[in-house]
């Protein structure tokens, strides 16, 4: 299985992509998809390069899921509002290639690949180059980008199972059928 991990940002999205067989890890690639060279006030255009940037990335590398990163509100509200929109541009399209998409939040990422979620983002690099034997440091947002990965390959056969066996117990009497009011 080929699994894409995105860090999702307004000006630099981090991504990484790994084979996974079994519980052997291989590196792909990694890379990031840059907005600084746009105007910071031209929202749609950074999230069009954004949207763009991850289907070029699906399309060269076709990964067979994707992982990607839960944002939330830090101090500064506006800044939470627009890394926002560029996770929203991200999972759109993935979404709109068809790709099934998995969220992880920081802290569970450096969990998996680091031991602790209050792990650094140096010892996150440096656990994914060990995990993944590569020869340098990954940059700090490809090193993310391949954490989730990482950890959608260790949690994510876990996670579906938990998923499925909560829905074979969800109680229906009194929801709303296909998620609308009637």
């Amino acid at each position: 299985m080929r699994i894409l991990g995105i860090d999702p940002g307004l000006q630099t999205t981090g991504f990484g992509v790994v084979d996974v067989d079994g519980h052997e890890l291989q590196y792909v690639a990694s890379g990031t998809i840059k907005t600084t060279h746009l105007d910071r006030g031209d929202l749609p255009a950074r999230l069009k390069v954004l949207y763009e940037g991850i289907k070029e990335v699906r399309s060269r590398y076709q990964p067979d899921a994707a992982a990607v990163e839960i944002v939330f509100v830090n101090v500064n509200p506006q800044a939470t509002l627009l890394l926002g929109q560029a996770r929203g541009a991200c999972v759109t399209a993935l979404v709109a290639c068809d790709l099934s998409v998995a969220e992880y939040t920081a802290l569970q990422m450096k969990q998996a690949v680091a031991g602790t979620g209050r792990a650094a983002k140096a010892e996150v690099q440096q656990m994914v180059k060990r995990l993944l034997r590569l020869p340098g440091l990954p940059g700090k947002d490809a090193a993310d980008a391949l954490g989730l990965a990482i950890t959608h390959a260790h949690a994510g056969a876990a996670m579906a199972r938990i998923a499925t066996a909560a829905a074979l117990g969800k109680k229906t009497t009194g929801m709303y059928r296909d998620g609308r009011a009637h």
